[in-house]
């Protein structure tokens, strides 16, 4: 393990060190402002698009959290942060097995996330097959998350589903933070973070740990994080280096059929309680990036990036052993002038994946897998006038997979996988006539990759037949903003034809596979509406409403499996609407009070349709005191309670689960019933 017992004196070494630089605390930025929102558009800047504008100038859709945001509630679990954006649904069964879905994509992946690229600082984290798991990452470690919806072509890597975008931050003066949070179920979450700048130098990092018990049996995880970045800036260059570490180990409780999860739903399923199934990795990302300004409209840029994740896991009916190792490069070319800018790049990554099974100490089987992706893309934004922002997009993406098997005594089953090459176009175009409203139209095509099991039949061979799902994305959006920014308003249409679907089918408990199978069409309606309903010095204050709503249908067109036909059923696993509000009201100089509302529609469990879970209500509440102290330091003082009407839900669902034998088939992972938490932290 990467931390281990050493966690605690790490902790300790940092604590130290931000203590002796917080003397040479910055005093330019006031650490006493009482944030604005947690969702926030209009003028703000982003950087997914590749392109210097604000949100209200882009042409296509993008959603942005920044840090208050993903301080909501208590910052510990991301599904509670990314659900307030329309459009997108993160299920979180425990804190080891989430699945994030955007616009429908990804409902179907079991145990995690495959259809949403990920990147951190621009360093892509999702693995070679297409798996990401963004949620290891501690939120408070971040300054703001872009989300990027559907196709994103040469924006981000073509991904189905869309991007996360993590940004860590970047400040200009030197400053530290230490947190502490005790919670129900012993959670404890312990992190120190901090800036320190030296002429040209910037160092920053953060180390925080998680550890809880767990609402259900079996359900004890700790988690420690590190993440640091450094920049070295001149006059026309830069170095900037980026370093991830997450060491975790965690029980799986894994789902519950029908009964055990409407009378005991704290129990953990039996199989994996009998023997105390759990996971536990290691993971690291390392990178380099070189930025140069070769003429005044002319910038470079080159990073070198490696990864690897050594992971174990016990399991009922067998155990997995694996592990992987990749590398890569991502280089671009950037033209700016007036009226255009011009991108073009290139990104290659190439992994090792290793893994084997055992069962009571009976090897089963042993492979491994070399995957190359390469990724060569270009974009044109061209306005013609200052109203008028045109992009014209484009990736080029090459797979190929190769499979050694290293345990012949069951056959020989090696094979090479080359995919076709995928060609993904983009359009966009976005009108402003103004700073009140403007208007946007996109069309993106997109792909997404099997995953490992997905690419293997079932005795184990190289499915020939298995091929990337594609897909093409049509969508038209508005944004409102009045002066002041007392109101913004974002609503956007979408329409998405999806061929080749994928559909991971369960042979055994123990075995997956893939197949193709046809057309599924989504659509859906967006709309996030924020007003600032009051702002007072004094009494009453500040009062903020954010409000997102999202409404979909999602069919399948053209789908048999099994020798029956489901077309014009609706997708499992996707809520046919949700609601999420928000109010924070800042009532005094030093306190806030804010809340947090949502309601998750009825969604299908099965491709037949014939069971069906039913919508329900989450309520939340938080309040916290900031106490400013002299010299720019502030501590902040929090309490809240989650999950308020004790609701009895199910923050997880398994689509199309399997019974074997005599037992229900698993569908769902129990939510936390209302529980509390408090923290303090001290910034200086």
């Amino acid at each position: 393990m990467i931390f281990g017992n050493r966690g605690t004196l790490i902790f300790l070494i940092a604590f130290v060190f931000l203590q002796v630089k917080s003397q040479e605390a910055d005093k330019s930025v006031s650490r006493f402002q009482v944030p604005d929102s947690v969702l926030q558009l209009g003028d703000v800047s982003v950087v997914a698009y590749r392109t210097s504008g604000r949100i209200h100038t882009l042409p296509g859709s993008i959603s942005l959290l920044n840090k208050d945001g993903l301080s909501l509630s208590d910052a510990t679990n991301l599904a509670t942060t990314l659900n307030t954006i329309p459009g997108v649904s993160m299920q979180s069964g425990t804190y080891l097995t989430n699945r994030i879905v955007i616009r429908g994509m990804g409902s179907r992946t079991p145990y995690n996330t495959n259809r949403i690229r990920t990147y951190l600082n621009e360093i892509p984290l999702t693995s070679s097959d297409g798996v990401s798991t963004p949620e290891e990452i501690d939120l408070l470690s971040l300054e703001k998350i872009e989300v990027v919806k559907g196709p994103s072509s040469a924006l981000y890597g073509s991904g189905l589903g869309g991007s996360l975008n993590l940004y860590t931050p970047e400040k200009s003066g030197n400053e530290g933070n230490i947190d502490l949070q005790y919670g129900s179920y012993n959670t404890l979450r312990t992190g120190a973070s901090g800036t320190v700048n030296s002429g040209k130098a910037r160092l920053w990092g953060s180390l925080s740990h998680l550890n809880s018990d767990g609402y259900r049996e079996n359900n004890d995880y700790r988690r420690t994080t590190f993440l640091s970045t450094a920049r070295w800036m001149e006059q026309s260059w830069s170095v900037n280096a980026t370093l991830l570490f997450v060491d975790v180990k965690g029980g799986i409780p894994s789902s519950l059929g029908k009964t055990m999860f409407e009378e005991s739903p704290e129990a953990a399923a039996p199989a994996w309680k009998a023997i105390e199934g759990f996971k536990e990795y290691s993971k690291g990302v390392a990178s380099v990036s070189f930025n140069r300004k070769i003429t005044r409209t002319l910038t470079g840029n080159l990073a070198l990036f490696g990864k690897y994740n050594d992971n174990y896991e016990h399991r009922p009916f067998n155990n997995l052993n694996d592990e992987s190792l990749s590398g890569g490069i991502r280089g671009k070319v950037s033209y700016r002038s007036k009226k255009s800018e011009i991108t073009g790049g290139v990104e290659w990554i190439s992994e090792v994946y290793r893994w084997k099974l055992d069962r009571d100490n009976i090897l089963l089987n042993e492979n491994s897998e070399n995957r190359n992706h390469l990724n060569v893309f270009g974009i044109l934004y061209y306005k013609p006038v200052k109203e008028l922002n045109i992009s014209i997009a484009g990736a080029v993406n090459h797979i190929t997979y190769r499979l050694t098997d290293e345990f012949p005594s069951n056959g020989d089953q090696s094979g090479s996988r080359d995919f076709p090459t995928i060609i993904s176009p983009r359009f966009g175009i976005n009108y402003a006539p103004g700073d009140v409203f403007s208007v946007y139209a996109s069309a993106g095509h997109g792909f997404s990759l099997p995953s490992p099991e997905e690419t293997l039949l079932p005795a184990g061979d190289v499915n020939p037949d298995i091929k990337p799902e594609q897909g093409w994305q049509y969508e038209t959006g508005l944004r409102v903003n009045n002066p002041g920014n007392r109101i913004a308003l974002d609503a956007s249409l979408y329409w998405i034809e999806l061929k080749d679907l994928l559909v991971t089918k369960r042979i055994t408990e123990d075995i997956f596979t893939g197949i193709n199978a046809g057309k599924t069409r989504h659509q859906g309606f967006e709309l996030m509406l924020r007003s600032v309903v009051f702002d007072n010095i004094s009494f009453p204050g500040k009062l903020i409403l954010d409000l997102g709503y999202s409404g979909s249908i999602n069919r399948f067109i053209d789908f048999t499996d099994d020798s029956i036909t489901y077309d014009g059923n609706i997708l499992p696993g996707i809520p046919r609407q949700s609601v999420h509000m928000m109010v924070n009201w800042a009532f005094l100089k030093m306190l806030e009070f804010s809340t947090h509302i949502s309601y998750t529609g009825d969604q299908y469990i099965t491709d037949s349709n014939s069971l069906e879970y039913p919508g329900y209500f989450l309520s939340d509440i938080k309040l916290t005191a900031r106490v400013p102290m002299k010299k720019e330091n502030l501590i902040q003082i929090y309490a809240g309670i989650n999950n308020i009407t004790d609701t009895h839900y199910a923050s997880m669902l398994i689509v199309n689960a399997v019974g074997f034998g005599n037992t229900e088939p698993r569908y769902y992972y129990p939510g936390l019933p209302r529980h509390y938490y408090g923290g303090i932290r001290l910034s200086f």
